[in-house]
C-alpha cells in the first residue's frame, strides 16, 4: 500500500516560483542572407536599395529593423523588441523580402505553366495594340476550351516563352509580380477536380473526385 503522504506528492503539481525567461525568436528571421559579389545594397532610413546585373529594387524598411554584417558578403537582420508581435511578424518578412530581391538581381525567377485539356493550346503572337497599354508588345493568343479564343498581353517586367503548345514558362525578376500575372493566366481556367482539366502552375496537383452515379 502507498503511504498517504507520497499519494498526495504524486497528485499534486509542483510550481516554479521564479520568472521563466521567454524569448521569441523568428526563425526565418534570423537566417543570413548570402550576398554575392555583383549585388550592390545601400541602405537608407526607409528603404535597402539592391543592385545586381538584371537591375534594381528597393525593399522597405521599418525603424525597427537593425541590419549587420557579421561576414563578408553575409547579411544579417535583427529587431529592436522581439516580444512586440509587430516587429516579430516584420522580422521574418524583410529578411524574406531582401533575399527575394537579392535573387531576382542576379538569377531571376521563372515559373513553368501547363495547359491540360483536349485541344489546349497556347501561341505566343504580337500584340497589335503595341506597348500602348504598359505591354511589352506581345500577347498569349490561348485555347482554353471556350467559345473564343484567349488573349492575354504580357506585361513590360515579364519575359514569356512558349516552347511546346501546351507549356508556357514565365520570366521574371519580381517573384510577387511573376506570381500575380501566372494567376491572372490561371483565373481562365482553374483546374477542375473530376477530368482534371485546366491551367496548372508549376507543380500544381489537385484530388481528382469521383462522379456520383444515380
Amino acid at each position: 500500500m502507498i503511504p498517504r503522504q507520497a499519494a498526495l506528492s504524486k497528485t499534486l503539481r509542483h510550481f516554479s516560483s521564479s520568472a521563466r525567461a521567454c524569448v521569441h525568436i523568428s526563425h526565418i528571421g534570423k537566417t543570413p542572407i548570402p550576398i554575392p559579389p555583383n549585388v550592390t545594397i545601400t541602405q537608407s532610413q526607409t528603404s535597402l536599395q539592391v543592385k545586381g546585373p538584371l537591375g534594381s529594387t528597393s525593399v522597405p524598411l521599418e525603424s525597427y529593423m537593425k541590419l549587420a554584417y557579421p561576414q563578408e558578403n553575409v547579411l544579417t537582420i535583427a529587431v529592436e523588441d522581439a516580444e512586440v508581435k509587430k516587429q516579430r511578424s516584420m522580422w521574418g518578412l524583410t529578411r524574406t523580402l531582401i533575399n527575394n530581391a537579392v535573387v531576382g538581381m542576379t538569377e531571376g525567377f521563372s515559373v513553368p505553366i501547363y495547359l491540360v485539356g483536349v485541344g489546349y493550346r497556347a501561341a505566343l503572337e504580337d500584340d497589335p495594340r503595341g506597348t500602348t497599354n504598359g505591354g511589352n508588345g506581345q500577347r498569349l493568343n490561348m485555347k482554353l476550351g471556350h467559345s473564343h479564343n484567349v488573349y492575354v498581353p504580357i506585361p513590360a517586367h515579364i519575359k514569356a516563352d512558349v516552347p511546346s503548345p501546351t507549356k508556357i514558362t514565365l520570366f521574371c525578376t519580381d517573384k510577387h509580380l511573376l506570381g500575380l500575372f501566372a494567376a491572372r493566366i490561371r483565373k481562365w481556367r482553374p483546374p477542375e477536380p473530376y477530368k482534371g482539366k485546366g491551367v496548372f502552375i508549376g507543380n500544381e496537383q489537385i484530388r481528382i473526385k469521383s462522379v456520383k452515379k444515380k
